[in-house]
């Protein structure tokens, strides 16, 4: 379960020069706020951070851009980031549901979902961040030959993900159910879900897909 409240977490992440108070005042013109024309990779729902940040460090000529609604978990990765010096990376504490209001056509190159909240229930399927109705919303700022990549513990929530790609349109550039046994391995960056799940001898599911 995520944490939601720590006392003072909104005012912290209020303050942090890493964390863009006005999103919607970037929409289309991202690339100025890093200073050049790098790719711009996102990752919604980056939880505490471990993913994204190490993506920085190993990418310096991609621009990076973490997502988190809730500021407590945000606090976390605010926490590392200090102890980073990188000019390629800043948080947004934003509600993916709106996302269309702070990216342009073809903004942004990539997309990770990692270890996403499963919305178990059925009444909240369209809130599942890999729903066919998220997946429009990203339709419409992602690169014609950008990419979004999914990975999950949850196998009902991959196996309606998978569904949820073809209803959509968006094409599978691959897939595997047990990431740490695939060719796919190579390169991957787990986060601190990922660590927790290998543990316990759960097999991670993943796939990259892109735009019909």
């Amino acid at each position: 379960m995520r944490l939601r409240n720590i006392k003072g977490s909104k005012e912290m992440v209020a303050n942090s020069e890493f964390v863009i108070q006005e999103p919607k005042q970037y929409k289309g013109k991202w690339h100025s706020l890093f200073g050049n024309q790098n790719p711009i990779h996102i990752e919604i729902g980056m939880g505490k951070g471990k993913f994204i940040m190490e993506q920085a460090i190993r990418n310096p000529n991609i621009n990076y851009i973490g997502i988190e609604k809730y500021s407590s978990v945000l606090l976390r990765a605010l926490q590392k980031r200090e102890e980073c010096e990188l000019e390629n990376l800043y948080f947004i504490r934003y509600d993916a549901e709106y996302i269309n209001d702070i990216f342009d056509v073809e903004e942004i190159e990539r997309i990770y979902l990692n270890f996403s909240d499963p919305w178990p229930k059925e009444r909240h399927a369209k809130r599942r961040l890999t729903s066919k109705e998220f997946l429009n919303r990203y339709h419409h700022f992602l690169k014609k030959d950008g990419l979004v990549v999914f990975k999950t513990d949850n196998r009902e929530l991959f196996d309606f993900s998978v569904e949820e790609v073809k209803e959509a349109g968006w094409k599978m550039k691959d897939i595997t159910y047990d990431l740490h046994k695939s060719e796919y391995f190579d390169g991957n960056i787990m986060t601190e879900y990922e660590e927790k799940f290998v543990a316990e001898g759960k097999p991670i599911h993943r796939f990259t897909i892109y735009r019909n």
